[in-house]
């Protein structure tokens, strides 16, 4: 069959996206399945949220993620004190051209870093959920676009428990990834020392992708084809999650265009025009797993809603395809 996606477009993407492994390897230790997910939700066109205790380099991924592809980087601490107008931004009087303009804050960039969100006040958290739903911010009346690619990075500290608060479950689903970043394995944190001792940085005058670049994989992210088989597999295994014994709540409309989204970018970075069930088995506890939420005889027996989507996968029978052309 004809896939939308030019072999040429393909081999380019290919090409940028081997270029921003190989630089990103050298200043990050460890976790190719995270940065694996934060590529996933870019071209996605979504947001990630990051979990993991202090000290693990979120920052640091967060940076050098965005700089190798040539983004603008803001970062945002979230603090009990934190007001909308410190993140979107405000008007201030200009006495020189005797008008009020914009002082933009700094959600206007490519990737924010919104770090410990669950920090901010429920009004600040939801001046983010116009961001990062619609790519717009709403300052004192006046709608204003945010530029392309706009990503959100969240990160949550999930051992601090005083003076947090809970991310309602409208803001979880803004996010169409959550991540965690453990402690590496004993060699790879030799690794990291050693990187450390050696003062490695990524470099202003270091070669690095245009964000051009990035928007042309969203575009073709977009593209990527599914089947019908991969696609009825995929929305089945979402249902299956709303009647798995353990589950109150399960997997949304919304949640399995997420899927989608996901699966097409996951399909892009292994080079293919088109999806394979793989691609949704691989994406599905990602996109799903704060989206479920669990009975409360379940929570106490120790369940947790990755033993959910493990059971729905199993069951699950995926289709076996024959790829004419491929």
């Amino acid at each position: 069959m004809a896939y939308q996606v030019e072999p040429q477009d393909l081999a380019r993407f290919k090409r940028n996206h081997e270029h921003f492994q190989a630089v990103v390897g050298q200043y990050i230790i460890g976790y190719k399945e995270v940065v694996t997910d934060l590529m996933i939700a870019l071209l996605a066109q979504g947001h990630v949220l990051l979990e993991g205790v202090p000290g693990t380099a979120k920052t640091t991924l967060a940076k050098t993620f965005s700089q190798t592809l040539g983004m603008d980087f803001h970062r945002v601490q979230f603090t009990q004190d934190l007001m909308p107008m410190d993140i979107t931004g405000h008007f201030i009087y200009d006495q020189d051209k005797h008008e009020f303009v914009l002082r933009k804050g700094p959600v206007f960039t490519n990737l924010l870093l919104a770090d410990e969100i669950n920090r901010a006040p429920p009004k600040t958290q939801s001046a983010m959920l116009e961001t990062m739903e619609e790519k717009q911010a709403t300052i004192e009346g006046r709608t204003v676009k945010l530029d392309r690619p706009f990503m959100v990075v969240a990160t949550m500290n999930p051992i601090d428990n005083e003076g947090v608060f809970r991310l309602p479950e409208a803001q979880l689903d803004r996010f169409i990834i959550r991540s965690q970043m453990h402690y590496l394995s004993n060699e790879e944190e030799e690794q990291m020392l050693r990187l450390k001792l050696a003062n490695k940085r990524l470099e202003e005058n270091q070669q690095r992708l245009r964000v051009d670049a990035v928007r042309l994989g969203q575009d073709l992210a977009r593209k990527i084809h599914m089947g019908a088989e991969t696609l009825r597999y995929l929305q089945r295994v979402a249902s299956k999650t709303r009647e798995h014994p353990d589950v109150r709540v399960g997997a949304s409309p919304r949640s399995m265009e997420q899927m989608l989204r996901a699966a097409q970018a996951y399909a892009l970075i292994n080079g293919r025009p088109y999806c394979v069930p793989d691609d949704v088995a691989y994406v599905a506890p990602r996109v799903l797993g704060h989206r479920i939420l669990m009975r409360v005889d379940a929570e106490a027996r120790g369940r947790t809603a990755r033993d959910v989507l493990d059971d729905v996968l199993k069951h699950v029978p995926k289709p076996r395809l024959v790829v004419k052309g491929a």
